[in-house]
């Protein structure tokens, strides 16, 4: 209960900055947005989705769908936008600190990690490693820290867990330790659920405290392409959704692979997968908390490999965003994939443009945007300082010119054209220089011979420096009696003393 005082006391501090709200880019006019929007209520009503577990069919053809011969389920047209006209249009998401936390929905752009890398990059050595816990536990407290990252989603699977379950538990435990900012994991299997959100209230200190204080997003796998149900994901939703846990269901069909090779017919059959995953929410339990990840991946078709840094993906994920935010639906988007294998001048240019589209568009959600490299197979904490400092530039781009009653002053103008010859001075300049303007933390604006005398130092070299000094920061929010507690019922496999 100590816990539950304790942030009590802090509700008043400040919380994240408002979110700035995308939509200005629309990749799809209105006649191709209306087409792909009905393309893909058609897929779901004369195609529909196989392998539904037949307990949900039964309570699903109760409410009005279709069960073809082949036992394909179809849903009509009007039975879906009933759907999308309950769903929840705005998704609360807490923090372990209350004040943290963020709401989804409306096109309001937020920067998050995200993914399943299994390698990570030494800084030190240049060389490619085996991702292990304390990487996970490393990249989230950078998160914690970094001002333009809203949220964490897991983004390394820690190889050095024995098991399925050792992985899930340990997961969720160096997330919930590292950051206060709402986190995000997956589960192996439904049974786990139960043990993981008992270890959250014991973090929160009472029982059924998460519950109350959902500061975890279950990120579950709702369909295989193409449009196949996934029976385990939809177990795990279920039992998220009976421990009250948000939910961010996923689609993720490779165009010219698992989905059609034009983009057009991608993005069709990708929003008719994610429709289908509103159906089963809308079955289970209209309204619910739930946002949804429609990420249409891109293949190389030269080789049949994916590619995220493409300039097809930046345009597929931001209409994505476009579809979903017509649609009034939470959304996340992917992005920042690159496929580049170190921060590099290619690294920066296709998580510039990848990221930047998706903002741009309306995503609420921008998973696996910061810290990725080689297609979302490695990730590195300095690559993920060095987007941070993209997404600060990135989100002041969002918010796009801003018009207010003393934006533009005519007796201003006057006074300084005819008199000093400059607004430097200017007391308008001062009071707004830290808010109308956003400053790179790593980035370098000095000139030439400056930048010479002092070192000559790449980005990367600063990022390497930046870091190190983050990672000597330590997270106090999990009480140290809670930590106790949970590591005491549960094998934790993170050093202690962390």
């Amino acid at each position: 209960m100590a816990r539950r005082s304790k942030a009590k006391t802090r509700v008043s501090a400040p919380g994240p900055a408002p979110a700035p709200q995308g939509g200005r880019f629309a990749p799809l006019d209105d006649a191709s947005l209306n087409r792909i929007v009905k393309a893909a209520m058609d897929i779901l009503a004369q195609t529909g989705i196989a392998e539904c577990p037949d307990a949900l069919v039964t309570r699903m053809v109760a409410a009005g769908a279709n069960r073809r011969e082949d036992g394909r389920v179809c849903f009509s047209q009007s039975l879906v936008e009933t759907a999308i006209a309950r769903a929840a249009k705005r998704v609360s998401l807490p923090g372990f600190i209350e004040h943290k936390g963020l709401t989804i929905g409306g096109g309001h752009v937020h920067i998050g990690t995200g993914g399943a890398a299994t390698e990570v990059l030494n800084s030190a050595t240049g060389v490619f490693r085996g991702a292990q816990l304390t990487d996970l536990y490393d990249l989230m407290r950078l998160v914690e820290t970094l001002p333009n990252i809203h949220y964490g989603l897991r983004p390394v699977i820690a190889r050095d867990m024995g098991t399925p379950f050792l992985l899930d538990m340990n997961t969720g435990f160096a997330c919930l330790k590292a950051c206060s900012k709402p986190i995000g994991i997956s589960f192996d299997n439904a049974s786990h659920l139960d043990p993981v959100v008992s270890m959250f209230d014991m973090a929160l200190g009472a029982e059924g405290g998460f519950r109350k204080q959902p500061f975890c997003f279950g990120v579950i796998v709702h369909a295989v392409s193409p449009l196949r149900y996934a029976a385990e994901g939809l177990e795990i939703m279920q039992r998220a959704m009976a421990h009250r846990m948000p939910l961010q269901i996923c689609t993720a069909a490779q165009a010219g692979a698992t989905s059609p090779v034009t983009l057009a017919g991608a993005l069709a059959q990708g929003l008719a997968e994610t429709l289908a995953g509103l159906m089963v929410v809308d079955t289970l339990e209209p309204g619910y908390p739930c946002i949804f990840a429609f990420m249409p991946f891109i293949s190389d078709l030269r080789t049949g490999a994916m590619t995220g840094g493409s300039g097809e993906a930046a345009v597929a994920a931001a209409s994505a965003a476009q579809l979903l935010l017509h649609l009034g639906l939470p959304s996340t988007a992917s992005a920042g994939m690159t496929d580049a294998k170190t921060p590099d001048a290619q690294a920066g240019y296709e998580k510039g443009y990848t990221v930047a589209l998706a903002a741009q568009a309306g995503a609420d959600m921008i998973n696996l945007s910061v810290g990725m490299l080689g297609s979302i197979m490695a990730a590195s904490c300095e690559a993920l300082v060095i987007d941070d400092d993209m997404c600060g530039a990135i989100l002041r781009s969002v918010r796009g010119v801003e018009i207010s009653d003393t934006a533009i002053d005519l007796d201003r103008i006057e006074a300084v054209a005819t008199g000093v010859g400059h607004y430097l001075g200017e007391a308008q300049t001062l009071e707004l220089m830290k808010t109308e303007y956003t400053y790179p933390s790593l980035g370098n604006r000095q000139s030439i011979a400056d930048w010479k005398d002092a070192g000559s130092r790449t980005i990367w070299d600063v990022a390497v420096e930046r870091t190190a000094e983050m990672l000597t920061q330590h997270p106090t929010h999990l009480p140290k009696d809670h930590e106790a507690a949970i590591r005491a019922a549960f094998d934790i496999r993170l050093p202690e003393g962390l």
